[in-house]
């Protein structure tokens, strides 16, 4: 989720209200960043602490790395983590917007990276990258970026890597029910099992890994 921090509309009380109010136990700030901003990561650190603390629902700090050369990549990511975001997500080459090539590959073969978000006409080389360093691939619910969910699902099949249905909210609107997840999921074209483990399974398998379930 993005927040007023970057190009989202809500404050990051107001992203965990909404999504409290539609019963998520979890939510992820991955506000996007590049060199010019990643030092503002850590300012979203107290609302965040004052939300857990209060209310019934975990908010956790991330960083979506977007648009920036994919040279640095790596770099920005590492800062990303360095400055306590706990997940990592790079801009991948989704069909709507004019993400440079060579993003995807760059993202999965960084090791401070944790999920390639919308990741569009993924190859099958990066998927294999991606899976052999544990970087989930990304089903979004986005308009757009959903362009690519069925061609990111059929590689996932094929090579076995573990996908997230990711909402990519920016405004109020972008917030959807467990229940839209799941239709996201089967519309993709995954099988009701695969579709499980992207909005329920793999979500807590990352969560824990980072030690925040």
């Amino acid at each position: 989720m993005h927040s007023l921090f970057s190009d989202g509309e809500l404050l990051p009380s107001e992203l965990a209200r909404r999504a409290a109010n539609l019963n998520h136990e979890v939510i992820a700030i991955t506000d996007h960043v590049d060199y010019s901003n990643v030092e503002q990561i850590p300012q979203i650190q107290k609302a965040i602490d004052d939300i857990n603390a209060n209310w019934n629902i975990k908010v956790v700090l991330g960083a979506e790395v977007t648009h920036v050369p994919t040279e640095s990549i790596d770099g920005v990511a590492k800062k990303a983590k360095d400055l306590g975001a706990q997940i990592v997500v790079v801009h991948g080459e989704t069909l709507n917007e004019p993400v440079i090539e060579g993003t995807n590959y760059a993202a999965v073969n960084s090791e401070y990276v944790d999920i390639l978000g919308h990741p569009g006409l993924i190859t099958y080389e990066e998927a294999q990258i991606a899976k052999e360093n544990g970087i989930y691939l990304e089903i979004s619910a986005r308009s757009g970026h959903c362009l690519g969910n069925g061609h990111v699902a059929n590689i996932a099949s094929e090579v076995g890597n573990k996908l997230l249905v990711n909402t990519d909210t920016h405004s109020p609107d972008n917030l959807i029910t467990f229940e839209k997840s799941y239709e996201i999921a089967l519309g993709a074209g995954l099988s009701k099992k695969e579709a499980m483990a992207a909005i329920v399974d793999n979500p807590r398998e990352l969560l824990k890994s980072k030690g925040i379930l």
